[in-house]
């Protein structure tokens, strides 16, 4: 065989083998590379917006955290408030009802005052006829002599 003739025949074969890798071998195998890239560049954008959707959900949580604290302050402050405000009405009302009771008390003192006198008046005027009655040796008749012993009540 000659060097030429083989050389021929091994370079049809091989064009033919490429012709035929060319046409069922290699749109397969770019179909596959192709979807393979496009699914590598589906992932990295996913893997992108995922990114960028978790720094918007830390951002809302770091705003919804920050809302939370500052709504936490204020009910504090405002509890706070509401306390001191009802400690306040408690001690009005204590010193309200204290006062309340040291003026019954001083009115009930005062009552106590004026039925101790009474007493004593009667007493006095008691002991004013009956000393009357031992100077005199005599009975004094208390219906004869009311109006002096009314009168005698009322100077004392």
């Amino acid at each position: 065989m000659n060097l030429t003739a083989t050389f021929l025949a091994q370079l049809a074969a091989f064009f033919i083998f490429a012709g035929l890798m060319a046409k069922f071998v290699w749109p397969p195998m770019m179909k596959a590379l192709d979807d393979r890239a496009e699914k590598v560049r589906a992932g990295l954008a996913a893997a992108d917006k995922a990114k960028a959707d978790q720094a918007s959900a830390e951002q809302r949580m770091q705003q919804e955290l920050s809302q939370s604290r500052e709504e936490i302050a204020k009910r504090l402050s405002d509890a706070e408030k509401r306390g001191s405000t009802l400690v306040e009405d408690a001690k009005a009302r204590a010193s309200t009802e204290a006062a309340k009771i040291l003026a019954d008390a001083k009115a009930e003192a005062d009552q106590l005052v004026i039925q101790a006198r009474e007493a004593l008046r009667e007493q006095v005027a008691a002991l004013a006829v009956k000393g009357a009655e031992q100077i005199l040796h005599r009975e004094v008749n208390a219906q004869v002599h009311a109006d002096l012993l009314s009168r005698l009540k009322t100077e004392l």
